[in-house]
């Protein structure tokens, strides 16, 4: 059986979600953040160089990386589902939108979270290329929400499991308002009507009102 070793309010809520997406057996050990740094308490970090999470046990294997074991898990337990084949019509929009999750959503959302700590002001150069830089990549996301009812298309995948974070939990630690963003709140709405996905989030995180709107 998979173990996911789980930080609270992290990324590793993607791996959580897809095991209950794919009705998969899994154990999962809970961990919370250093109340004054936020990061991995010492136990998390004990299992991994990085003090990664999301990170999983499977027999004798170690796993980190989200979209490492999101691939890893699809392929091996999952039967290849929630992720398109080549001859889907919406491979390439899968390929994008999963990795576009880790590769530009998370990383303008957390380079704006450091430049806040920095607080610069607003019109400071360097601040206004992050805010700026995340502001592109949300317009993007909120015009690709309005031409498919998810980020591959007509079908719920993992793409979606790996961006979902960024848009909600994420917005914990460094605000963002979804206001002018209807097609993404609409998105949201219905991201949250998931059996899968509520079940995910009162087991991972019960301590949690998933940020929806």
């Amino acid at each position: 059986m998979l173990r996911i070793h789980h930080l609270g309010h992290s990324q590793s809520e993607r791996i959580v979600w897809l095991c209950e997406e794919l009705s998969l057996p899994y154990e999962i050990r809970h961990y919370t953040r250093d109340p004054v740094t936020i990061l991995s308490p010492p136990e998390l970090k004990a299992l991994h160089p990085l003090g990664a999470a999301p990170l999983i046990e499977d027999g004798d294997l170690l796993l980190a990386e989200s979209a490492a074991i999101v691939e890893y898990i699809i392929v091996k337990q999952g039967g290849g589902r929630l992720k398109l084949g080549p001859a889907h019509p919406d491979y390439a929009a899968f390929l994008y939108w999963f990795h576009f999750s880790n590769g530009n959503l998370q990383p303008a959302m957390g380079r704006l979270l450091m430049m806040s700590r920095v607080r610069l002001p607003a019109d400071h150069p360097v601040q206004a290329s992050v805010q700026g830089r995340l502001d592109r990549v949300m317009a993007h996301v909120e015009a690709r929400l309005g031409e498919a009812p998810y980020l591959a298309g007509r079908e719920f995948t993992a793409a979606d499991i790996m961006s979902v974070f960024s848009l909600t939990t994420m917005r914990l630690f460094q605000p963002v308002d979804l206001a002018p963003h209807p097609n993404i709140l609409a998105y949201l709405q219905r991201i949250g009507e998931r059996p899968a996905y509520r079940r995910a989030m009162a087991k991972g995180d019960p301590d949690l009102t998933p940020k929806l709107s």
